[in-house]
């Protein structure tokens, strides 16, 4: 199995942010919407639209007549109890579930749902454009078939980086999960500098924000490292050295990365408790 259209009885438990994403990713795909069903009591207008224009089923609660083959679960963790009580109706022994839900371990779900194939992610915003970054972890129970199956799926919102060890989910939560918020808190900084600057507020954001979506550009599209374009641009005595001596200090830009991705992952190991 190697594309979307080939998988069956997929299941998605909630239609919001990050699941509405997942949904768009796996129409585009390729994935026939006669092998979908989406439960979600109250999905947004364009969700519906989604649904209907397809003609993907729609339920409000888990249907009595099905079994998934493939359950994903994308419901916000503080209603995720009472969603997994009621969704014993559609599995068996060989669903695949796949969790999107921060926060919840797998043997959270196996003491609720059974000794079941099981894969845990953590994705980031930008899945919702199909640029997202996916970490993931999958139990013992789930084979080469099946972590084929989610890789398939989870590729459709981004790029998935597996790991050996569920303890690791939670510093790709650090990395990934939380560091679009870095990038965008950068775009603010560099923003409020360039305003001290005495530049005009609205062009030292767009300046900002330009720069670091055409930096993101270039870095994705050279192939380069990041490290190399960064030596590229950086003249000897120039203008970037004298700034980077002061990002680059030690008690520069590096070790408030540090600081900040361990209370990231110190916090997900928390809330995973």
């Amino acid at each position: 199995m190697s594309d979307l259209g080939a998988l069956e009885g997929v299941v998605l438990v909630g239609a919001g942010n990050m699941g509405g994403a997942m949904l768009s990713g796996w129409v585009s795909g390729g994935v026939k919407p006669q092998n979908i069903t989406v439960i979600d009591p109250n999905p947004s207008d364009r969700i519906k639209g989604l649904l209907d224009s397809r003609g993907i089923r729609h339920a409000v609660t888990p249907p009595d007549n099905m079994k998934a083959k493939i359950l994903i679960l994308a419901v916000k963790p503080q209603v995720m109890y009472a969603v997994l009580e009621t969704l014993h109706p559609v599995i068996d022994e060989e669903t695949l579930v796949i969790s999107v839900a921060a926060g919840k371990t797998l043997s959270y779900f196996e003491e609720r749902l059974g000794a079941l194939p099981m894969v845990r992610t953590i994705p980031n915003t930008p899945s919702m454009i199909g640029r997202g970054v996916i970490g993931a972890f999958a139990n013992e129970r789930v084979g080469a078939e099946d972590r084929t199956k989610a890789d398939i799926l989870l590729s459709a919102v981004g790029h998935v980086e597996w790991v050996g060890d569920e303890a690791d989910i939670d510093a790709v939560t650090a990395v990934a999960g939380s560091g679009p918020a870095y990038v965008f808190y950068l775009v603010e900084c560099m923003a409020e500098a360039a305003r001290k600057l005495g530049l005009d507020e609205d062009l030292a954001m767009r300046l900002a924000r330009e720069t670091v979506i055409g930096a993101g550009a270039l870095l994705d599209h050279s192939g380069e490292e990041a490290g190399v374009l960064r030596k590229n641009v950086t003249s000897p005595g120039g203008t970037t050295a004298a700034a980077l001596s002061h990002l680059m200090a030690e008690d520069g830009l590096q070790p408030v990365f540090d600081a900040a991705l361990k209370a990231a992952r110190d916090r997900s190991r928390e809330l995973s408790g």
